[in-house]
């Protein structure tokens, strides 16, 4: 029998569900609390399904038999009627997070489900943060290249050049997100790569000369600060890993027994598992480390909360309090070094000296084939590295720096 207005305004609550029936699958539940709820059953593939339809009152009788009709004629197309009803309201969530700043953030989210390292999204949020006053609420499918021109010269007048160019490509990386995601169609910053001056290339100071690396080893023999923090200076010259990944490390990647540390994927910059050997020398500071921190997770906790590491600063603020400044050699400089000096000695292959420092080769097929090879290579070359920084450290002659704080 069909429901009536007034038939439904008078339905009590009785503490129990109760199902009252219109023609054509329009159904009325009302709940134990006396809230009435409408439903379209129907069947779509030899199954029995419903959809719900809205409340009463908000969704009135005529209103309800209207969206009844309607998912009538979604049925005699061949779609059912409750999956479109959760693809139109994903599309809907979509839609509404159209802006800039909300595409952003969306972006980042999954770069953090991704896995990324803290510090990669740090930055990418700063750099966001940035392109936000002038297009964070702007529609995201309506950006001009000419508002993303306005930011990045304003960045290049301040002198900032680097992070202009970043700006530009984290804008470009939140574009081509949301045109994955249907709320763009093109991406303007693909136009601008030239529109403004290119930053000059930096690199981080390292020294290259063997006879001034042996005056660096000798000063680090000589430091009388934190033995955690001289046994990461010690150590890094030997596995010249970058430094974050020394930093960062934890007791659980090292075999000693097998003379090997395995570095996870979500601390490398490429994002690939990264094997180093160790050296006999590397093994000798470790083991000494262990008597320190062995029974923490971390080789270098931080003095104030052992569960974090030492700060960033800690290595190249060690360098300046050994009297070299910063435009002599950085942490990150002890990787330019060992490149430098493997290269120079001749002994080894120089794909096994890129693969021992990390680096991505640009051929997908010798990738592949370069994660296991090389290896007894790189064995060899960690000794032989060591064995020559020994060297080095005898015969390096000291060179008189200026006290520093």
């Amino acid at each position: 029998m069909a429901l009536t207005d007034v038939a439904i305004r008078a339905i009590k609550t009785t503490g129990e569900k109760q199902k009252f029936s219109d023609d054509g699958g329009l159904q009325l539940w009302v709940s134990e609390k006396g809230t009435k709820t409408w439903r379209f059953a129907y069947r779509f593939h030899c199954k029995q399904k419903d959809v719900v339809l809205g409340q009463y009152p908000e969704v009135g009788l005529a209103e309800a038999r209207k969206k009844r009709g309607e998912a009538k004629t979604q049925l005699a197309k061949g779609i059912d009627p409750g999956q479109q009803k959760k693809i139109d309201k994903l599309t809907k969530a979509i839609a509404n997070a159209t802006t800039f700043r909300a595409v952003a953030e969306e972006y980042l989210e999954r770069q953090a489900r991704e896995g990324r390292a803290e510090t990669t999204l740090a930055k990418n949020r700063y750099l966001l943060e940035l392109a936000y006053p002038a297009i964070g609420n702007r529609p995201i499918a309506e950006i001009k290249a000419a508002e993303i021109v306005a930011i990045l010269k304003h960045l290049e007048k301040r002198g900032t050049l680097e992070a202009a160019k970043r700006v530009r490509a984290t804008i470009g990386a939140v574009i081509r997100y949301a045109i994955a995601t249907s709320r763009a169609e093109t991406d303007p910053t693909a136009a601008l790569r030239n529109a403004i001056i290119a930053p000059k290339v930096k690199h981080r100071a390292a020294i290259t000369d063997a006879v001034a690396f042996g005056g660096l080893l000798i000063a680090i023999e000589s430091f009388d600060g934190q033995p955690t923090t001289k046994a990461a200076l010690r150590l890094l010259p030997l596995v010249f890993t970058r430094p974050s990944e020394l930093r960062l490390a934890e007791w659980k990647e090292f075999d000693l027994d097998n003379a090997i540390w395995i570095i996870p994927a979500n601390r490398t910059k490429m994002r690939r598992e990264h094997s180093v050997p160790l050296s006999r020398q590397a093994l000798a500071i470790l083991r000494e480390l262990h008597a320190l921190t062995g029974k923490g997770l971390l080789l270098f906790p931080g003095l104030r909360v052992v569960t974090r590491p030492i700060s960033e600063n800690t290595l190249n603020a060690a360098l300046r309090r050994l009297g070299y400044s910063k435009d002599e050699v950085t942490s990150h400089g002890f990787r330019s070094t060992a490149s430098t000096l493997l290269n120079e000695s001749g002994k080894f292959s120089p794909d096994a000296i890129e693969r021992a420092l990390a680096h991505q080769d640009p051929d997908a097929v010798r990738r592949a084939y370069n994660r296991s090879a090389y290896w007894q290579e790189r064995v060899a070359m960690a000794q032989w590295w060591a064995d020559h920084l020994d060297t080095l450290r005898k015969g390096g002659h000291v060179v008189e720096f200026s006290a520093r704080a």
